[in-house]
């Protein structure tokens, strides 16, 4: 199998390449993956697979033609079976060996990509529903591909986003760790403590938490906005300026990047994300479930597809800080027993449907689907929007 993006460097669709390299190397199967290289290529080897260099990060029509060209020498030098792209670029890439060498190709729709003015930008994203089958990383994105783009549900495999279980786990977390973390953030003993994890970027809704907990009006609960600004300089000085026009200073901390995600969640009572826009999966919704915490999430994307309303969290209208601080007030309130009802089912539902190995498992079956079709599970079949 030959799995193409643009770059190793970070983040989701990286994350889940390696995974699937891993996945391929335990079935026995051989695991290629193209792309332009970075901080995480090693781990493909480390998979047990192969990881070729090429420019694939270009949107160059000419350059990508080039690459076309490359892969396609990969595909009959490696005895390549099936083509995997995860990206819009190295996929028009991608699409174009698979014509020339006859192996079947199969894309990932990773998010809801921008259209353009009047609609320029749909062409080209298009090649993300040209697969023999498309995997949707939620039941969201199957609706907006089907939508926009008018992908056939008979097409669509809904794969979410796999959560490692190995390191996103109550169990591997000390309390050392956990008192590591709130001893570097200043956080008092025993204070209840709202966590909203997520790059410092508008639409994350950082501001909107603060407006919240200002309407909440709780000095004893703690708010720990965790995130780099990336060079985003001045939202940070924005939101700074927003937590002492609320008088929140004591109360909302905002620190840059955590490398305890894992304690951090666990330092945690109650875990927040707070997007203005729809996500089209939503890893921080799972990871804090996959740690035993309860959710609060907004009503749109993929959250509800991960947090059961009243079971494992809650939703709040989208966009709006009085349903969010409503939202909260119920989740701190809970006594030990339903919070600890509600955690468990969160983790129970994060490991039946958001685990990695789940995602790898089905990923294969999908690769299965098109190699041998064979009759996917029934799990991950989109049969079309509700009527």
């Amino acid at each position: 199998m030959l799995q193409v993006l643009p770059a190793l460097e970070t983040g989701g669709v990286e994350r889940g390449t390696v995974d699937v390299a891993e996945g391929l190397a335990a079935a026995g199967w051989g695991s290629l993956v193209a792309s332009s290289g970075g901080r995480m290529a090693r781990e493909i080897e480390r998979a047990g697979g192969t990881h070729v260099t090429l420019p694939l990060a270009t949107k160059n029509p000419l350059a990508m033609r080039r690459n076309a060209a490359r892969l396609a020498r990969l595909v009959t030098e490696h005895g390549v079976s099936l083509i995997h792209a995860r990206s819009r670029a190295p996929a028009w890439s991608a699409w174009l060996a698979a014509r020339a060498t006859g192996v079947p190709l199969v894309t990932t729709f990773h998010g809801t990509y921008t259209h353009g003015p009047l609609g320029l930008k749909i062409p080209y994203n298009r090649v993300m529903t040209l697969g023999a089958r498309v995997i949707a990383i939620s039941r969201f994105i199957a609706g907006h591909m089907h939508e926009h783009y008018h992908t056939p549900p008979e097409r669509i495999r809904v794969i979410p986003r796999g959560v490692d279980l190995a390191r996103f786990t109550p169990e591997a977390v000390t309390r050392a760790r956990i008192a590591r973390l709130a001893t570097r953030w200043r956080l008092p003993d025993d204070a209840p403590v709202v966590l909203l994890p997520g790059r410092l970027t508008r639409w994350k809704g950082q501001a909107l938490l603060i407006e919240a907990m200002a309407r909440l009006n709780r000095p004893t609960v703690r708010c720990v906005i965790v995130g780099s600004d990336q060079g985003r300089r001045e939202y940070r000085h924005e939101l700074d300026a927003l937590v002492a026009a609320h008088g929140l200073g004591g109360q909302v901390h905002i620190v840059d990047h955590c490398d305890d995600m894992p304690a951090a969640y666990r330092l945690a009572s109650v875990v927040v994300s707070a997007s203005l826009e729809p996500e089209a999966f939503g890893r921080v919704p799972a990871e804090a479930q996959a740690m035993g915490r309860v959710v609060v999430a907004p009503h749109h994307g993929a959250a509800p597809e991960i947090v059961e309303a009243g079971g494992s969290g809650w939703l709040f209208t989208p966009g709006d800080g009085a349903s969010l601080a409503d939202h909260l007030a119920v989740a701190l309130d809970l006594d030990e027993a339903a919070y600890d009802a509600m955690a468990w089912r969160g983790m129970m539902l994060t490991r039946r449907e958001f685990a990695k190995d789940v995602m790898v498992r089905r990923t294969l079956a999908v690769y299965r689907d098109v190699l041998y079709d064979e009759a996917p599970p029934a799990e991950i079949r989109w049969h079309g929007p509700p009527a």
